[in-house]
């Protein structure tokens, strides 16, 4: 592995997870710090970014900016440029991931069970009449349906539809975080995370988190305010189901061609069948996420994950 020198943290961005993602950000540093490695920046992607990077080049990069910019591929094209070496997935990989539709076909080609959708613009509501839009969406997919932006993450913008009077405001709160929206039936049952890991001898399934929200559901505060949300973990599963999400995670992961990490989020339903749901790039790095809890629960200390992420890294170069 590559001795690293000093390394720079990606966080904050313009996204509406901004907050999250310094939360990420810091973690990340704090557990570097903990395992020895002291030159640690945590940069924000602003106007002075590129200046910095380029007058004081780290080993690695690791980018913990949730949302666009940080996940759409587009802060990596821009390392790329600079022949900066960083952990995570390259930009046609984040591409493909966070656009939720097409990582929905994707893995669905591959044989990974997903929810049926539309996926239709603003656009269409307004030209075409929302009241006679959302009838052929419910009449094509029924009810209960949920509803999300087709980009972005942390439930921002995403909203269960029960009834369908219903759809045309949850249709609103969504386009107000993005201009495309992705209409899902809604599948019941236990809501789990599978984190794949890679540290340099391929990439491998973390114990599935089992995610018990409270009444509220497992909204944006529900995801990041400690003590509103039970994870199981190992989740609690029988050990064929286990096995089938462990295996849907490492699909995805692989037919998106992704790369060091990635958390896949899924739905079991009453007859074991796990369902995709969408996957993501950047995961969350705080206190109350997923891939941090599956990393302690397969014996794999924080700090030292990282570390060896950004050990790989820097070998494997810009």
């Amino acid at each position: 592995m590559a001795e690293l020198e000093q390394v720079v943290i990606l966080a904050g961005g313009l996204s509406p997870e901004r907050e999250v993602s310094l939360r990420s950000g810091g973690r990340v540093r704090d557990a570097l710090s903990l395992v020895g490695l002291d030159d640690v920046v945590v940069l924000d992607a602003d106007a002075g970014l590129l200046a910095q990077l380029q007058q004081f080049p780290p080993n690695a990069v690791f980018p913990a900016i949730h949302g666009s910019c940080g996940e759409d591929g587009s802060i990596r094209e821009v390392l790329s440029l600079l022949g900066l070496p960083y952990v995570g997935s390259v930009p046609s990989a984040c591409r493909a991931a966070f656009d939720k539709p097409t990582a929905k076909s994707l893995a669905a080609a591959a044989g990974v069970a997903t929810p049926l959708s539309v996926t239709l613009p603003r656009e269409i509501f307004h030209d075409l009449g929302a009241a006679a839009v959302v009838s052929l969406i419910v009449a094509r997919l029924g009810l209960p349906l949920h509803v999300k932006p087709s980009r972005g993450g942390s439930a921002l913008g995403a909203a269960p539809v029960l009834r369908s009077a219903d759809l045309s405001a949850a249709l609103l709160g969504c386009f107000a975080y993005g201009d495309i929206a992705l209409i899902e039936q809604y599948v019941t049952g236990t809501e789990v995370a599978v984190s794949v890991l890679d540290l340099g001898d391929g990439p491998r399934a973390l114990p599935a988190v089992e995610i018990a929200p409270g009444d509220g559901g497992y909204d944006y505060a529900a995801r990041y305010t400690p003590g509103k949300t039970e994870f199981y973990v190992p989740a609690r599963l029988p050990v064929p189901v286990a096995a089938d999400v462990a295996a849907a995670a490492l699909t995805v992961h692989s037919v998106l061609g992704l790369r060091d990490l990635s958390r896949t989020d899924l739905i079991v339903d009453a007859a074991g069948t796990a369902w995709f749901l969408e996957v993501n790039v950047a995961p969350g790095m705080t206190e109350t996420s997923t891939l941090p809890l599956a990393l302690e629960a397969a014996g794999h200390e924080f700090g030292a994950a990282c570390l060896r992420l950004l050990s790989v890294a820097a070998a494997r170069g810009g």
